[in-house]
């Protein structure tokens, strides 16, 4: 009995001190999953951008449903930046997010920071409190795309 006790509990450890992106089997699984990941929330954002600008009726629990998509889709792709994600598939991934980790952690934090704040604003209702979150997180995306992203 001890033995198994010992062989799960190591078992258990060497699964938690895997590496994150362990989680995929090939480079280009993790490469998908972010672009994925990044692609969803890309449209949800549009869809409140759309309603910010005018260019669609604003309509709160539509501008709700989709800030609640972009939050949750926000906190997804950061684990697929792993060590050896860099090449292997279509990325436009500079190579300083490898390199400057810190920065690029940064960022992640705020995008995820300021899209749960456009959440928060789109369930007031009120369409100044969606404009103003939308701007602040389309300038979190934009300067992370500046610094990380190639054209």
């Amino acid at each position: 009995m001890k033995a198994f006790a010992l062989a799960t509990a190591a078992a258990t450890l060497l699964s938690l001190a895997m590496p994150a992106s362990a989680q995929f089997a090939k480079t280009e699984d993790a490469i998908k999953y972010r672009q994925s990941a990044l692609f969803v929330m890309g449209q949800h954002f549009g869809r409140i951008g759309a309603m910010a600008s005018g260019r669609a009726p604003f309509d709160a629990k539509v501008a709700a449903d989709n800030a609640d998509v972009v939050a949750s889709m926000a906190k997804l792709p950061w684990a697929a930046f792993g060590p050896g994600t860099d090449k292997g598939g279509d990325t436009k991934a500079k190579a300083e997010i490898w390199s400057e980790q810190a920065k690029f952690k940064e960022a992640s934090d705020k995008l995820v920071t300021e899209t749960a704040k456009l959440a928060a604003a789109a369930k007031t209702g009120n369409l100044d409190a969606v404009k103003t979150a939308f701007a602040a997180t389309g300038g979190s995306c934009k300067a992370c795309h500046d610094a990380f992203r190639n054209k």
